[in-house]
């Protein structure tokens, strides 16, 4: 086995020379954690970007010496995952705290206008009527929730919410009498 290991170390004189590979030690074999950071993180990264993506991601972390994922060290291969999946997580924290931000906008609006925020149903009853979102709150999306903040301050500006309108019963007349004494008592 040591000698197959030496034999691939040195370059056949019959074949075409190429380029060293990495050493054997560290050379990267299996893409998956790469791919699988690309597939779920960076959707944009796909087949016509998804080349010149992972080519400039790969030459930025070898420090131009390579474009391929091959050519790569294990060192390099795994800061760059590693790099790949912390700035996802940071996207994704700065994403919630957006979402966060927007719900909070909602809410306070919602409250100054009479609803109370402290009830769940109430405010998932409110946002379900067709007029203001047709959904839940809670499955509201940043485009959705920056759409309800507009038509919420538009209500405020409009003298805020119209209470309900009870129906008045419809006020039936009251028959009263009245004795009315006529005369002295008994004479016809």
């Amino acid at each position: 086995m040591s000698q197959e290991v030496s034999n691939l170390a040195q370059p056949n004189s019959d074949a075409p020379q190429q380029k060293e590979p990495a050493p054997l030690h560290s050379a990267v074999t299996n893409f998956a954690r790469f791919y699988g950071i690309l597939k779920k993180r960076y959707k944009f990264a796909t087949k016509e970007l998804g080349d010149e993506f992972k080519e400039g991601v790969v030459s930025q972390f070898t420090n131009g010496r390579t474009t391929s994922l091959r050519d790569m060290t294990r060192k390099e291969y795994d800061m760059m995952c590693d790099k790949l999946e912390g700035a996802t997580a940071q996207l994704l924290r700065s994403a919630k705290d957006e979402q966060r931000r927007h719900r909070s906008r909602c809410l306070r609006l919602m409250q100054m206008l009479g609803i109370d925020t402290t009830d769940w149903t109430r405010i998932n009853a409110f946002c379900q009527d067709q007029r203001i979102a047709g959904k839940v709150f809670s499955k509201l999306s940043n485009e959705e929730l920056e759409q309800l903040s507009v038509k919420l301050r538009s209500i405020q500006r409009k003298g805020g919410l119209k209470p309900k309108k009870e129906p008045t019963p419809a006020v039936q007349p009251q028959v009263a009498y009245m004795m009315l004494p006529i005369g002295k008592g008994g004479e016809a």
